[in-house]
């Protein structure tokens, strides 16, 4: 079973520093735009140099080559996984493999299909969509393997539908993982670990509920032993 990802949801290494100074063991970390855009790629170097694993979360959207381009930096930064949006369009996707396995060939390269933010109310009366949430979902995540990528991000919900279509073997990685007692936040598609074990998740990426938490420590090990187990 895959460790969980913790979202660093800070804004500063010293906060980064703070936290993480609290654990005994490696972590898998998730540096997002906040925390990536306001430090720059050094905060991934000190971040790798005190034994984490990391998923660069910038969820890319541009044309091929800009992409391309931007992927040939972060395949040099040490990421062991990274991710583009698959709305940026199949040419998009191709090229951003390419060049992030060019320099990581070991490192994983996925796609946001739908945001966990998106409700199936927002799909019709915002994206003007003709296909259902979860169509588009699976529509978005064979194009990711169509193109190459080693899976996508998306709700713990649709895992299983993802792994029917795409083999089991293409990786799903879900954040919006919330304990029974925790709040939503501003996701629409939340699920407990226990219950995204379930589902088939490859990964869950849990944030604010570790991040926020009084006891840190306590709170990845609770929601590591329900990942792992599959019991709440």
């Amino acid at each position: 079973m895959n460790r969980p990802i913790i979202a660093l949801d800070f804004g500063t290494m010293a906060e980064v520093q703070q936290f993480l100074d609290k654990f005994e063991e490696p972590l898998f970390v998730k540096v997002g735009m906040e925390l990536y855009l306001q430090n720059g790629p050094n905060i991934i170097r000190e971040i790798r140099a005190m034994g984490h694993d990391i998923f660069l979360d910038l969820k890319l959207h541009d044309i091929p080559n800009t992409v391309g381009r931007a992927m040939e930096g972060l395949g040099r930064l040490d990421v062991q996984m990274t991710n583009v949006h698959a709305q940026g369009g199949t040419p998009m996707m191709k090229r951003a493999a390419e060049s992030f396995k060019d320099h990581n060939p070991d490192g994983t390269l996925i796609a946001v299909t739908q945001l966990t933010s998106t409700s199936e109310e927002m799909m019709q009366s915002e994206q003007k969509s003709s296909l259902t949430l979860d169509e588009s979902v699976i529509h978005y995540a064979q194009l990711a393997k169509d193109a190459g990528l080693d899976g996508v991000v998306s709700s713990p919900l649709e895992s299983a539908l993802i792994h029917e279509a795409c083999g089991t073997g293409f990786l799903t990685v879900t954040p919006g993982i919330r304990l029974t007692e925790d709040s939503t936040d501003d996701q629409s598609r939340v699920v407990t670990p226990s219950k995204a074990h379930h589902l088939g998740s490859d990964y869950i990426v849990v944030g604010r509920p570790v991040t926020q938490a009084d006891d840190p420590v306590a709170r990845y090990a609770q929601i590591k032993e329900q990942w792992e187990s599959g019991e709440e």
